[in-house]
This record gives structure tokens, C-alpha cells and sequence, in this order.
């Protein structure tokens, strides 16, 4: 048994991450450090006026549509945005700036949270099938012990199932890790969001 102490003890406290995070998360299975928060408000990121309902009409407009999909990229670097959101600006005629801004925030608003609202939906699953990959390394790590302990062990199936439970347990570990930095996407489409929403009121109070 010793031989799978720290491999109990790691399925144990990943068993147990969702307990000790409840105080700071709504949903008890939320497998993240980072406080799950499932859709993100204006009020969090737009320090500009109250927008008017004409905002949430972006999508009627394939120029604001198509720069807000630009903007939401996250491999379109910020201060490439930048330049994106002055030249679209620099095309409009002054009275329209203002209303035509307000529509390209609002675009940007709402692909970014449909697209933070399907990685959260991603994490939960993702959690689910680590918790249940941690119940079936348990299961075998429990019952390679016991052909241990069995004095009539075929050693050739004792080898063959020490060696799954070896790859397994690596996967396992794998995902822990590839886990870790997933919990980082939510919380950077977030910042890009803000950052966004502060080029565009930038460029709104410069035209």
C-alpha cells in the first residue's frame, strides 16, 4: 500500500477541492481557484454613459458584426484592437461615432460571453470525468493491493494491471495540469473584455 500513498493522498484532495471551495463558489463542483462567475455584467466592464437599447442592435450592422468578431480574438493582440477600433472610428461620420461605438461594445459583450459562458460549461465537464477518472484509479490502486496481499497472484496479471494503473494514473496527472491553466481562460477573456471596452470608450470620447 505504501507504493500508492501519495497517489491516494493526491485522489483524496482533488475528492475534497470542491468542498474546501464552497465558501467562495456558488456551485460546490466548481473544480476552479478562480470564483466561478457564470455570465459577466455590463456594469463590470463599461465605464461609459448608460447604453441606449440601440446598442444590442450590432448585429443588424456586418461592419460592427465583423469587427466585433475581430476584437474578440484572443490571438488578435490589444493593441492591435486598438488600431482596429480608431480606424473603424476614423470611417464614420462624427454623429454617428457615438452610436456606432456604443453597438461594437455591445457586440464584443456579447460574443465574449457566449464564448466564457461555453469554456464554463467546458471546465464542469472536464471536472466531471477528472473525478471520475479519480474513482477508477482508487478502484484499481485498491484492488492491485489486494492481489498484492494474495498469496496465489498470477504475477503476470499483477504486472499488466500495475502497468495500467501507472498510464492511467499519468493521464490523471496530466489533466490535473492541463486543468490548472483551463481555470485561467474564464479570467483572461474577462481582462480582454475590459480592455476592450476601455479602447472603445477612449476612442468615444476622442471623436
Amino acid at each position: 500500500m505504501k507504493r500508492y500513498v501519495p497517489l491516494i493522498a493526491m485522489l483524496a484532495a482533488l475528492s475534497a477541492t470542491p468542498t474546501a471551495l464552497a465558501a467562495a463558489n456558488v456551485d460546490p463542483d466548481w473544480p476552479c481557484i478562480q470564483r466561478k462567475v457564470p455570465e459577466i455584467s455590463i456594469g463590470q466592464v463599461w465605464n461609459g454613459d448608460e447604453l441606449p437599447e440601440t446598442a444590442k442592435q450590432w448585429d443588424k450592422d456586418p461592419q460592427v458584426a465583423d469587427l466585433a468578431a475581430e476584437l474578440v480574438k484572443r490571438s488578435n493582440p490589444i493593441e492591435n484592437a486598438r488600431k482596429q477600433v480608431s480606424a473603424y472610428a476614423a470611417t464614420l461620420p462624427k454623429e454617428q461615432v457615438r452610436e456606432k461605438l456604443e453597438q461594437l461594445f455591445m457586440g464584443v459583450f456579447d460574443r465574449i460571453n457566449i464564448e466564457r459562458g461555453q469554456i464554463i460549461s467546458g471546465i464542469a465537464r472536464y471536472a466531471e470525468k477528472q473525478r471520475q477518472l479519480a474513482a477508477d484509479v482508487r478502484k484499481k490502486a485498491a484492488e492491485i493491493d489486494r492481489m498484492r496481499a494474495a498469496a496465489d497472484t498470477d504475477q503476470a496479471e499483477l504486472a499488466r494491471h500495475d502497468q495500467q494503473l501507472t498510464w492511467e494514473t499519468r493521464i490523471f496527472e496530466e489533466r490535473v495540469q492541463s486543468l490548472t491553466y483551463v481555470c485561467e481562460v474564464p479570467t483572461l477573456i474577462e481582462q480582454r473584455l475590459y480592455s476592450i471596452s476601455k479602447i472603445i470608450d477612449e476612442t468615444m470620447q476622442k471623436n
